[in-house]
């Protein structure tokens, strides 16, 4: 099918200048979120108070999504037009988090190429209702109600019907000139994991959950939440063969309000123009969004309600996609005729 829009077409919309990186703006960012997180470590070690600790694991989690952010920026090549210096912050970005950057950077890429493909997308692709029926009760639980903490789970085995580990280099969500860096990336995940194993000997396993566990938790809830209220709603179109193409699946997503953590993660919350234009630095996506909504219109896709009204919507409401049609909408499975 023709796209609505030329990729072109749009480009011209946004300002040249906001494709380009500023080293010292992304070098500033990224070394912001790490004093953030040290010194939020360091508070918490000298205080050493039960009251402060709900207030460290949201914000030091919350920092951790931040810094993830800034790793990928670094995965897109957004970071910097350096790519030694793009791989080398991204697994600085991502290493202490325990995201496998390149394994993470391929399994992305895959998402960005096909947004809005049923058969091809990787992040939170919808189930058919036959593939819904078929689904054992542990699948279905794990994908609907504990959905904002199976991240770490995707890692290993990836998502529904979709094959292969982000850590193992002989996975097959890695073409062979891919293995190479994945398997650089697994190495890098080693000595963290190393560490946090020395933690639990030292200090506890106690120490462990309190000061990493918990974190790392709001960390994981963070991506997913923000990840599946960008692309799930009844109002999101997916395509099937044909009907598919690339500026129609990048518009099927959608633009989400997050506050005042806005500007903390980074914008990501300005979805639509990343998806269509993902090397646009994440500083420079609302200059992006200016001309693109006014050009756009209707078809720029924003909402600004409560992201918990979204998301508790979405829960009930997106379940499954009918079995045929090259452009479907979710909807609920007690709407199923059996």
């Amino acid at each position: 099918m023709k796209p609505s829009y030329s990729v072109s077409e749009l480009k011209n919309q946004i300002p040249e200048s906001a494709f380009q990186p500023s080293l010292l703006l992304s070098l500033f960012y990224f070394f912001f979120d790490i004093s953030v997180l040290a010194l939020l470590y360091t508070i918490a070690f000298h205080l050493n108070s039960v009251w402060f600790l709900p207030f460290f694991w949201f914000a030091s989690g919350t920092m951790m999504w931040a810094l993830f952010v800034v790793g990928h920026d670094c995965g897109h090549g957004s970071f910097s037009h350096i790519r030694w210096l793009n791989f080398l912050i991204g697994h600085l970005a991502h290493t202490p988090i325990l995201v496998p950057f390149h394994g993470w950077k391929v399994s992305h890429r895959t998402h960005h190429n096909n947004t809005g493909n049923i058969d091809k997308d990787e992040s939170w692709h919808p189930l058919t209702e036959d593939q819904y029926k078929k689904a054992d009760p542990l699948t279905r639980f794990a994908r609907f109600k504990l959905f904002l903490f199976v991240f770490p789970l995707y890692l290993f085995v990836r998502s529904t019907g979709r094959d292969g580990s982000h850590f193992h280099p002989n996975s097959p969500l890695f073409p062979n000139g891919e293995r190479k860096n994945a398997a650089i990336s697994t190495a890098w995940i080693l000595p963290m994991v190393s560490l946090l194993a020395w933690v639990i000997w030292q200090y506890g396993f106690l120490f462990f959950i309190t000061y990493y566990f918990i974190p790392y938790t709001i960390f994981v809830v963070w991506l997913s939440l923000v990840t599946y209220l960008h692309h799930t709603d009844t109002s999101l179109p997916w395509y099937r063969g044909n009907d598919w193409n690339y500026v129609d699946g990048a518009l099927s997503t959608m633009d989400r309000s997050y506050g005042i953590f806005e500007s903390i993660h980074h914008n990501i919350g300005t979805h639509v123009v990343h998806h269509l234009f993902p090397t646009i630095p994440h500083y420079r996506l609302k200059l992006a969004k200016q001309g693109l909504k006014a050009y756009l219109g209707e078809d720029y896709r924003e909402i600004k309600e409560s992201v918990w009204t979204s998301l508790f919507r979405s829960m009930k409401e997106c379940i499954v996609v009918p079995e045929e049609g090259t452009k479907v909408f979710y909807k609920r499975p007690d709407s199923i005729q059996n």
